[in-house]
């Protein structure tokens, strides 16, 4: 008996991270040359020279060619966020989730598979393409008489089982990324920091009198790339966390869902 895959199509295929993360390279590197790196930011209209007083703009761009490398990461954790964002938004479906749970249910002790079906065709969604697919099989099986009810019941759950594992990539997709920024981020910040330090202390070994202007320059690096990284990481984190969440209740209430359905034919046959 062949299962039906027809029923699991993903709601949502998601869009490439590298195509994201080469995008915002792009957007980082015009944004640190042309905007933070304007000679209108710094005296003599030359970015050779200290920023304006108060002008944050030349600050971030005293920070160095780690700057893009870090803006990029914090675009890209933006960027993914919201893509993340509209494909669980999706893989929930159109209507609030627990009053899908509760309707389905109430449609299974009722025996009514037909209004069932109706109802995971408006919702959409992932969770919705599982329970179509799985009582799509329980209307097989039920039809059926070669296998025993053990048999039928494993049946039914496998196919819950092989439809969830089909939708769990296009939920997961890029949060890999975003957790690896959470620790890229930090890292490229204390690079920043380490070579900004290391352009302060050689300002500080010259002979005789040092370079203040060095001197400067290398602590406004060791600041801005620190703050920059942390910055990025600490989103990154919070991005990973709460859509890890967000998927766990989606997971949650699928297993809600195919447990009632096991339960149902269980109690019914």
């Amino acid at each position: 008996m062949e299962t039906k895959k027809s029923n699991n199509k993903k709601s949502y295929n998601g869009i490439s991270a590298a195509i994201v993360i080469l995008a915002c390279f792009i957007i980082a590197v015009c944004f640190y040359k042309f905007v933070l790196g304007n000679p209108a930011n710094f005296m003599d209209n030359n970015p050779a020279n200290h920023p304006l007083p108060g002008n944050y703009f030349g600050t971030v761009y005293k920070g160095g060619y780690i700057v893009p490398l870090v803006i990029t990461l914090l675009l890209t954790v933006i960027t993914l966020s919201i893509e993340r964002m509209i494909a669980i938004s999706r893989s929930k479906g159109k209507k609030n989730l627990v009053n899908f749970v509760q309707a389905i249910k109430k449609y299974l002790e009722a025996g009514n598979l037909e209004a069932a079906h109706k109802l995971c065709s408006e919702q959409k969604g992932s969770v919705a393409n599982v329970v179509n697919a799985a009582l799509s099989r329980y209307s097989d099986v039920e039809s059926t008489t070669e296998q025993t009810k053990e048999q039928k019941i494993a049946i039914i759950q496998k196919e819950i089982e092989e439809s969830t594992a089909l939708e769990l990539p296009s939920m997961e997709q890029n949060l890999p990324v975003i957790a690896t920024i959470s620790t890229l981020g930090t890292l490229f910040g204390l690079l920043g920091t380490v070579l900004g330090m290391i352009r302060s202390f050689a300002a500080l070994a010259n002979a005789g009198s040092p370079d203040s202007v060095a001197l400067s320059t290398g602590i406004s690096e060791a600041l801005v790339n620190t703050a920059l990284g942390i910055a990025t990481g600490a989103l990154a984190i919070i991005s990973y966390n709460y859509f890890t969440s967000k998927i766990d209740n989606i997971t949650y209430a699928i297993d809600e869902i195919g447990f009632s359905i096991v339960q149902t034919f269980a109690a019914k046959h």
